[in-house]
């Protein structure tokens, strides 16, 4: 083997790659308990999910529909465009994260997480409990924050589009300066 400036170059042993791949295979396998789907877990688009009192459920996504929590959630519980409605002693254990909805907390409810509610109201009773941060930003208004770039960009699209087709456009000439 011909050597380098630093000195002659290392052997790697044969079994290098079998030790890697088996090192590779054991930190990799706790990994796949992260993956692992919960049965209690309710994951809907566009049909509302109830949890029916005495039930509970685990982590809870609803996308353009509400979320009607008569039971315990054992998880967190995410909205988009849609609600979410806990019954009075009900509690979710996680977080709760809301994006065009609104957040009905009854008498004796409550949240071990944070709250975070983007474009809609939070409506707490009085004994109702977050424990958690809130972040609420009231109004639909921040619904046109992600898209306000789009809209600049077809606002300038509109507006060229606009000054070339004037500048185009031929108007009639009349015979002897007479309008119709």
């Amino acid at each position: 083997m011909p050597s380098t400036p630093f000195g002659p170059p290392a052997r790697v042993p044969r079994s290098t790659p079998r030790f890697l791949l088996a090192a590779t295979l054991l930190l990799l396998l706790p990994a796949t308990a992260a993956y692992a789907r919960s049965s209690d877990d309710h994951v809907s688009f566009g049909n509302d999910i109830t949890v029916a009192e005495g039930q509970s459920a685990g982590d809870i996504v609803c996308i353009f529909c509400s979320a009607q929590l008569h039971g315990d959630v054992k998880g967190d519980v995410v909205t988009l465009f849609g609600s979410i409605s806990l019954d009075s002693g009900q509690s979710i254990s996680g977080d709760i994260a809301v994006v065009g909805g609104d957040v009905a907390l009854a008498d004796e409810s409550s949240v071990g997480g944070s709250a975070s509610i983007v474009a809609g109201d939070l409506s707490a009773a009085s004994t109702a409990t977050i424990r958690g941060d809130r972040v609420i930003f009231p109004g639909r208004f921040w619904l046109l924050v992600p898209f306000a770039p789009f809209l600049i960009l077809i606002g300038l699209i509109w507006l060229i589009v606009y000054l070339i087709r004037r500048n185009r456009y031929q108007f009639p000439a009349y015979p002897n300066g007479r309008r119709i």
